[in-house]
């Protein structure tokens, strides 16, 4: 149903819903709130941390509006019960008029700094009284141009009303376990009545939707030809020589993802295998050793990564530890002379090794006898990059790396049709990292601090979570912090990073900082995956609650990379009691997958499994709040389902349908 059938939705808000990726009224439904508003619940705002978002009731006693400042702002003196406090809307001229002395109620962000009083910033707001429109559990949507609130959420409910939902699990197994129905879950969640609304409301919803990923892994197991058609010859003796080539003796958990490799190359069944481990827990001289088993057999191996600098560091090594075999490097900066060159070794069996970028994916990329196949860095690569790399060869064995640990019972789900080897300890030369929570206050000893390491010889990381700024001013940019510490390190040598850059331009900028021609880093998530830098002591990341205890651990692992003592700052922009809650077991951790546990514990299903460990097949759902549990419930209900006593045909065909709409995106 398209969405202008429906009441008030004229062309423009139609295009409005359309940035939102909102096309009908189906996907309307399933525009789930970013928040509620209990309105039961009104805060004091002398109790507020600083940047907690509450509801708060206030009396507005002036309103006025500066236009000629930089960014013009309106701004309004309230108290509450005798504590004043100001409110601040940013580009937002219209408020203005609309907002009278009198009482309000007041949603937004507090700012509480130190020793600058309290406010708040670019807060909603309604008169209070009897006659308020707002009242009980109220939805908060995510926008998009002049969308507003009211007008999203009587959108929706038309919507509601004009469709039917149905499910993917089978009638008879809704009927057996009493599961509730699913229309009637949209309907909790969209307008709920009470917190529980909300929560079984999104239960239900997140069942059907993980019913479905499960199912299509399945589909995707089930169909595969898993017999093996490549013979290694390597033995035993000559693994373990080469094994020793490695200044360091390999820990036990190298050892036994070794032990699978081998065994898993000598079976017969195709390897399909997902290798992870910390940050430093020696994933790729694993990798090296299933690359030795494929060329000492006389065949071809090929290595991926996701940035051109951490493939060149690769090409290196390999290099060094295969001095008797052709090793080249394919990216897309490869000049187009050598490009030719490389291709027709690749053809020919000329070139033994290959390691590159997505340059190496090419349709115009052909080997002789490719059969083992190591994607580094796996989540930056979709289900169908690394499926047309293993096509390039008959029966290929792939083994897939990832540093970003999910605890054990998840990988069992949502990795089904991989074999899972897991490296749990970490090699003895590797140095422990310190990390500290940092308060504003120290702010100013923290930059003197850098400037120390700089003069020292010593690199720092800065990580913000957004490349620019925004109106309310609580979230740190890249382009603000740069720019701040030009001003406040002048004899330091820093440098920007961003993923709006060229990638041409973030290899360089990347490949200079580990030349040491810069002293510091500041830059987005994009340095989650990077080369080593071995004189990188310091992490310092800004608003450090907004990242996912995983990300802030790998993050972390960035530096340590050397015989240096170093050091992890972060700096929270919330002082909640659950930013503290979750930043303290950064603090006092550094295993990865005790991390991955208790972030899968205070964030739940609904956090923990968003878009970036599952692809676009659940983006919708992320929003929703629900307890990890019904991941696993759902595991189960597709376990009946294909016992044996259900027809699934109806099911499969749905499930590889949604599977074909995964193949570009990753799935960690």
């Amino acid at each position: 149903m398209r969405l202008t059938s429906l009441k008030f939705v004229s062309e423009k808000r139609e295009r409005d819903f359309n940035k939102l990726n909102i096309y009908s009224a189906e996907d309307l439904a399933r525009h789930f709130p970013r928040d509620y508003l209990d309105m039961t619940k009104v805060s004091l705002l002398k109790d507020a941390y600083h940047n907690d978002v509450v509801l708060t009731s206030c009396e507005v006693l002036n309103v006025e509006f500066n236009r000629y400042a930089r960014r013009p702002y309106v701004k309004a003196l309230c108290q509450q019960g005798g504590f004043m406090f100001s409110a601040v809307w940013f580009n937002q001229p219209y408020v203005a008029a609309k907002l009278k002395p009198g009482k309000y109620l007041f949603y937004g962000r507090v700012q509480n700094k130190f020793g600058m009083g309290c406010s708040m910033v670019n807060p909603s707001f309604e008169a209070a009284g009897a006659n308020s429109r707002l009242k009980g559990i109220i939805p908060v949507y995510p926008l998009s141009g002049s969308l507003t609130q009211g007008v999203v959420r009587a959108t929706v409910r038309q919507a509601l009303s004009k469709i039917a939902i149905s499910g993917y699990i089978p009638y008879s197994l809704q009927s057996k376990y009493a599961l509730g129905d699913l229309k009637r879950a949209y309907e909790k969640v969209h307008n709920p009545e009470s917190p529980a609304d909300v929560e079984e409301g999104s239960a239900r919803i997140a069942l059907e939707e993980y019913f479905l990923l499960i199912s299509a892994f399945k589909v995707i197991k089930g169909g595969r030809d898993d017999a093996r058609l490549n013979a290694y010859s390597v033995c035993r003796a000559e693994l373990d020589e080469f094994v020793a080539r490695f200044p360091f003796e390999f820990t036990a958990g190298q050892k036994n993802a070794v032990d699978e490799i081998f065994a898993n190359l000598k079976s017969p069944h195709v390897m399909n295998r997902l290798l992870q481990g910390d940050v430093g827990s020696g994933k790729t001289a694993v990798a090296f050793a299933g690359i030795f088993m494929a060329v000492k057999s006389g065949y071809q191996a090929a290595m991926i990564a996701p940035t051109e600098v951490l493939a060149r560091q690769n090409a290196a090594l390999l290099e060094k530890y295969f001095p008797d075999y052709s090793v080249r490097a394919l990216t897309g900066s490869t000049a187009a002379a050598e490009k030719r060159e490389i291709k027709k070794g690749l053809a020919s069996g000329e070139v033994d090794i290959i390691c590159g970028t997505h340059a190496v994916i090419q349709g115009d990329v052909a080997f002789k006898n490719l059969s083992f196949v190591v994607c580094d860095e796996q989540h930056r690569f979709g289900v169908a990059q690394r499926a047309s790399l293993s096509d390039k060869g008959e029966g290929c064995d792939v083994l897939i790396m990832s540093a970003t640990p999910i605890p054990r019972t998840l990988s069992l789900i949502f990795y089904g049709d991989l074999d899972v080897t897991s490296i749990k300890d970490k090699p003895a030369a590797r140095t422990e990292i310190s990390t500290s929570i940092i308060p504003e206050r120290k702010y100013a000893d923290m930059y003197k601090y850098v400037a120390e390491q700089a003069r020292l010889g010593n690199q720092t990381y800065f990580v913000c979570p957004k490349i620019e700024g925004d109106d309310e001013g609580t979230v740190m940019s890249v382009t603000e912090l740069y720019d701040e510490l030009k001003v406040k390190m002048p004899t330091v040598r820093i440098a920007l990073l961003h993923g709006r850059m060229r990638d041409k331009q973030k290899n360089e900028i990347m490949a200079a900082f580990r030349n040491k021609e810069y002293d510091c880093l500041v830059s987005t998530t994009v340095i989650e995956v990077g080369v080593d830098v071995p004189d990188a002591t310091t992490m310092i990341i800004y608003n450090a609650e907004r990242f996912g205890l995983s990300q802030l651990h790998q993050l972390r692992g960035r530096v340590g990379r050397g015989a240096k003592k170093s050091y992890c700052f972060l700096l929270a922009g919330a002082d909640t009691e659950e930013a503290r809650a979750r930043l303290s077991v950064i603090k006092n951790s550094t295993d990865g997958f005790a991390i991955a546990e208790a972030d899968l514990k205070l964030r739940g299903g609904g956090d923990f499994m968003g878009t970036r460990q599952s692809g676009r097949m659940l983006s919708e759902i992320k929003n929703l709040k629900f307890p990890v549990e019904t991941i696993f419930t759902a595991k189960a209900l597709s376990d009946e389902a294909f016992s044996g006593a259900f027809d699934t045909r109806v099911l499969t065909r749905i499930a590889a349908e949604k599977y074909e709409s995964l193949k570009d995106v990753a799935l960690n």
